[in-house]
């Protein structure tokens, strides 16, 4: 008596069929078991407004909320690694009673792994004019909370304007 033994065809065929009778073309989102993409950016977008209105607060406790154990931020004056640094750095700026800029975010994009995102939008100055842009870098944790790894600002560009003699 022959035993039937499948074919790696019709094994084939059978996960397809199973495949498209379960609504097949499954988004990426849906095979990693996460949120979709918009729905983590939108998380980002609230944990940068919210690490933003921490200086605005002038809550450095909170700040300090939002930065990696691991973060790198850049500065005019070199980068600072690790959260206790980066806290110590910035801890100057939340001595006054008024902030001494604030940023909100414009922009924010995660990776289809849904694991790291990039936030990015204006830096103003006390007085409410645009002096730069912010660039930070975020990652989720295991427990879902997005934290900054890396932040790095830079002046406003001046795309557009005419040169000097032009």
């Amino acid at each position: 008596m022959r035993r039937h033994t499948p074919s790696t065809r019709s094994v084939t065929a059978v996960i397809v069929l199973s495949f498209l009778a379960s609504g097949g073309f499954t988004s990426p989102d849906a095979l990693l078991g996460q949120a979709p993409r918009r729905d983590l950016a939108r998380e980002v977008m609230a944990a940068e407004s919210s690490f933003a209105a921490s200086m605005a607060q002038r809550d450095i406790n909170a700040f300090a909320a939002w930065v990696a154990p691991d973060a790198v931020f850049f500065g005019d004056k070199g980068s600072l690694h690790g959260k206790d640094a980066v806290v110590e750095g910035w801890r100057p700026l939340f001595k006054e009673t008024a902030a001494p800029f604030s940023w909100k975010p414009r922009s924010v994009d995660v990776l289809p792994s849904g694991t790291l995102a990039w936030s990015s939008g204006p830096v103003y100055d006390a007085s409410g004019k645009q002096i730069g842009n912010f660039n930070s870098v975020w990652r989720r944790e295991a427990n879902g909370k997005w934290l900054v790894i890396l932040d790095k600002g830079c002046p406003v560009c001046a795309c557009g304007e005419a040169a000097p003699g032009s």
